[in-house]
């Protein structure tokens, strides 16, 4: 995990936000390995062993979005879990995002 990563992990995300530039998505999306832009949201697929593992997950990333009142979309398989966010208010990607991205990408250390 890179320390910009750590940095977004530790914060929570904001009532008052606007949509990112093209360069500041580009720029953050360094810091998080496997997301990446599509369709003015980011995204990233996570993979398990099994089931109860991909569940196991599910359940925390929803746990990150009651705790931070901002909620991704989630497609789940037996095996595998995509997360996607967007803030629809802005129309397309906000630092909130990014903060629970990172979030995210916690419960995978």
């Amino acid at each position: 995990m890179s320390k910009a990563t750590i940095g977004l992990s530790e914060q929570h995300c904001g009532s008052r936000v606007s949509k990112l530039t093209d360069k500041e998505v580009h720029d953050l999306l360094q810091s998080l390995a496997g997301w990446s832009l599509t369709d003015q949201a980011i995204e990233k697929a996570f993979g398990f062993k099994n089931y109860y593992e991909t569940m196991a997950f599910v359940n925390a990333v929803g746990w990150i979005a009651h705790r931070e009142d901002h909620h991704p979309d989630l497609v789940v398989s037996y095996n595998k879990c995509v997360v996607r966010y967007s803030t629809h208010s802005v129309g397309g990607v906000s630092e909130n995002d990014f903060i629970c991205a990172a979030k995210v990408e916690t419960l995978s250390q």
